[in-house]
């Protein structure tokens, strides 16, 4: 396997997370009363996920502008 399979490996396991804390989001704001410290909790794991997924993205796949 290769370095660059392992990093998409790790990628999916991301995203697949990513989707489970935003189903977990929408399912707190379907039910009307929500803490806000949770809330902010998921939101903000949301957030560090994505900057993952991102750097994984760029390291797989850089954005050469040139």
């Amino acid at each position: 396997m290769s370095p660059e399979d392992t990093l998409r490996i790790k990628l999916q396991a991301l995203v697949s997370e990513h989707r489970v804390l935003n189903a977990r989001v929408d399912e707190l704001t379907s039910r009307g009363f929500v803490p806000s410290l949770d809330l902010a909790r998921l939101k903000k794991q949301k957030l560090a996920l994505r900057d993952q997924i991102n750097a994984l993205r760029n390291r797989i796949e850089p954005n050469i502008i040139a």
